[in-house]
Protein backbone atom coordinates (compact mmCIF):
# COMPACT_ATOMS: atom_id res chain seq x y z
CA UNK A 1 0.00 0.00 0.00
CA UNK A 2 1.12 3.83 -0.57
CA UNK A 3 3.20 5.63 2.54
CA UNK A 4 0.86 7.78 4.54
CA UNK A 5 -2.09 6.48 3.05
CA UNK A 6 -4.36 7.81 6.20
CA UNK A 7 -4.72 11.43 7.31
CA UNK A 8 -6.46 13.71 9.13
CA UNK A 9 -8.01 16.74 7.72
CA UNK A 10 -5.05 19.11 8.13
CA UNK A 11 -2.40 16.24 7.65
CA UNK A 12 -0.88 16.18 10.82
CA UNK A 13 -1.92 12.82 11.89
CA UNK A 14 -0.43 10.96 8.82
CA UNK A 15 0.06 7.28 8.62
CA UNK A 16 0.76 4.36 6.61
CA UNK A 17 -1.32 0.67 6.16
CA UNK A 18 0.74 -2.55 6.19
CA UNK A 19 -2.03 -4.67 5.02
CA UNK A 20 -5.34 -5.44 4.30
CA UNK A 21 -8.70 -4.58 6.14
CA UNK A 22 -10.95 -6.95 7.99
CA UNK A 23 -14.07 -5.22 7.73
CA UNK A 24 -15.85 -2.03 8.19
CA UNK A 25 -18.42 -1.09 10.99
CA UNK A 26 -20.97 1.69 11.91
CA UNK A 27 -20.77 1.91 15.52
CA UNK A 28 -23.62 4.32 17.16
CA UNK A 29 -22.49 3.41 21.14
CA UNK A 30 -22.26 6.76 22.77
CA UNK A 31 -18.66 6.80 23.46
CA UNK A 32 -18.09 6.63 19.75
CA UNK A 33 -21.11 9.43 19.55
CA UNK A 34 -19.14 11.64 21.04
CA UNK A 35 -15.55 10.71 20.32
CA UNK A 36 -16.68 11.53 16.59
CA UNK A 37 -18.56 14.42 17.27
CA UNK A 38 -21.20 12.81 14.91
CA UNK A 39 -24.30 10.28 15.43
CA UNK A 40 -22.02 7.15 14.85
CA UNK A 41 -18.47 6.11 13.97
CA UNK A 42 -18.11 4.73 10.74
CA UNK A 43 -14.60 2.68 11.09
CA UNK A 44 -12.02 0.31 8.95
CA UNK A 45 -10.77 -2.18 11.50
CA UNK A 46 -7.44 -3.91 10.58
CA UNK A 47 -5.09 -6.14 12.72
CA UNK A 48 -2.59 -3.90 14.68
CA UNK A 49 0.05 -5.29 12.87
CA UNK A 50 -1.25 -4.01 9.58
CA UNK A 51 -1.03 -0.18 10.81
CA UNK A 52 1.91 2.15 10.95
CA UNK A 53 2.30 3.72 14.14
CA UNK A 54 1.14 6.82 14.30
CA UNK A 55 4.18 9.32 14.68
CA UNK A 56 4.67 10.18 18.25
CA UNK A 57 3.24 14.03 19.58
CA UNK A 58 0.82 13.77 16.41
CA UNK A 59 -2.13 12.36 18.32
CA UNK A 60 -3.83 12.52 21.80
CA UNK A 61 -5.21 9.01 22.99
CA UNK A 62 -7.73 9.33 25.86
CA UNK A 63 -9.93 6.82 27.34
CA UNK A 64 -13.30 7.07 27.66
CA UNK A 65 -14.23 3.87 30.30
CA UNK A 66 -12.69 1.81 32.28
CA UNK A 67 -11.26 -0.72 31.17
CA UNK A 68 -8.98 0.96 28.82
CA UNK A 69 -9.32 -1.56 26.38
CA UNK A 70 -9.47 1.36 23.32
CA UNK A 71 -7.34 4.13 23.58
CA UNK A 72 -8.96 6.64 21.29
CA UNK A 73 -6.83 8.96 19.62
CA UNK A 74 -7.38 12.34 18.05
CA UNK A 75 -4.97 14.79 15.81
CA UNK A 76 -3.67 16.96 18.42
CA UNK A 77 -3.81 19.71 15.70
CA UNK A 78 -7.06 19.96 13.80
CA UNK A 79 -8.83 17.36 16.31
CA UNK A 80 -10.22 14.73 13.91
CA UNK A 81 -10.58 11.37 15.65
CA UNK A 82 -7.31 9.54 13.80
CA UNK A 83 -6.69 5.97 15.70
CA UNK A 84 -8.23 3.87 18.07
CA UNK A 85 -6.02 1.29 19.70
CA UNK A 86 -7.86 -1.82 20.71
CA UNK A 87 -6.31 -4.36 23.33
CA UNK A 88 -8.47 -6.93 24.99
CA UNK A 89 -7.35 -10.56 26.89
CA UNK A 90 -10.42 -11.93 24.67
CA UNK A 91 -9.17 -10.24 21.02
CA UNK A 92 -6.25 -10.13 19.18
CA UNK A 93 -4.79 -6.48 18.95
CA UNK A 94 -6.75 -4.45 16.55
CA UNK A 95 -6.34 -0.52 15.05
CA UNK A 96 -9.36 0.97 14.49
CA UNK A 97 -9.14 3.96 12.05
CA UNK A 98 -12.18 6.49 10.67
CA UNK A 99 -13.25 5.99 7.10
CA UNK A 100 -12.64 9.14 7.15
CA UNK A 101 -9.22 9.14 7.43
CA UNK A 102 -8.50 7.14 4.26
CA UNK A 103 -7.05 9.20 1.43
CA UNK A 104 -8.03 6.19 -1.10
CA UNK A 105 -11.23 4.77 -0.83
CA UNK A 106 -10.10 1.86 -2.84
CA UNK A 107 -9.22 -0.43 -0.43
CA UNK A 108 -12.12 0.27 2.01
CA UNK A 109 -14.88 -2.24 1.98
CA UNK A 110 -18.53 -1.48 2.54
CA UNK A 111 -19.69 -1.35 5.94
CA UNK A 112 -21.24 -5.11 7.62
CA UNK A 113 -23.20 -4.07 9.79
CA UNK A 114 -24.25 -1.12 12.30
CA UNK A 115 -23.89 -1.87 16.00
CA UNK A 116 -25.59 -0.50 19.30
CA UNK A 117 -28.11 0.54 16.94
CA UNK A 118 -30.45 1.08 20.42
CA UNK A 119 -28.31 3.84 21.06
CA UNK A 120 -28.64 5.33 17.65
CA UNK A 121 -29.64 9.16 17.57
CA UNK A 122 -31.50 8.75 13.86
CA UNK A 123 -32.68 5.94 11.70
CA UNK A 124 -30.19 4.95 9.50
CA UNK A 125 -32.13 4.25 5.80
CA UNK A 126 -29.99 1.43 4.42
CA UNK A 127 -30.12 -2.50 4.36
CA UNK A 128 -27.53 -3.57 6.49
CA UNK A 129 -27.99 -5.03 9.26
CA UNK A 130 -28.48 -3.23 12.92
CA UNK A 131 -27.45 -5.19 16.44
CA UNK A 132 -28.99 -3.57 19.54
CA UNK A 133 -27.74 -3.80 22.63
CA UNK A 134 -24.58 -4.12 24.52
CA UNK A 135 -24.12 -8.00 24.46
CA UNK A 136 -25.71 -8.86 20.99
CA UNK A 137 -23.41 -5.63 19.46
CA UNK A 138 -20.11 -7.16 21.37
CA UNK A 139 -21.18 -10.30 20.12
CA UNK A 140 -21.73 -9.28 16.71
CA UNK A 141 -18.27 -7.56 16.36
CA UNK A 142 -16.85 -10.45 17.64
CA UNK A 143 -18.62 -12.65 15.03
CA UNK A 144 -17.36 -10.48 12.31
CA UNK A 145 -13.67 -10.59 13.10
CA UNK A 146 -13.50 -14.22 13.36
CA UNK A 147 -15.08 -14.32 10.16
CA UNK A 148 -12.66 -11.89 8.45
CA UNK A 149 -9.66 -14.12 10.20
CA UNK A 150 -10.81 -17.10 9.10
CA UNK A 151 -11.43 -15.35 5.40
CA UNK A 152 -7.68 -14.22 5.44
CA UNK A 153 -6.27 -17.67 6.16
Amino acid sequence: MDRKDCACSCGNAAFSLLGPPLFRILCHCTICQRFNDAPFADVVVYDAANVAEVPKGTVRFDTFKPPPNVQRGKCVECGDPAVEKFASPLYPKLTIVPTAMHRSKAHVPNPVAHIFYDKRVADAGDTLVKHSGFLASQLSFGKYLVSAKLSKK
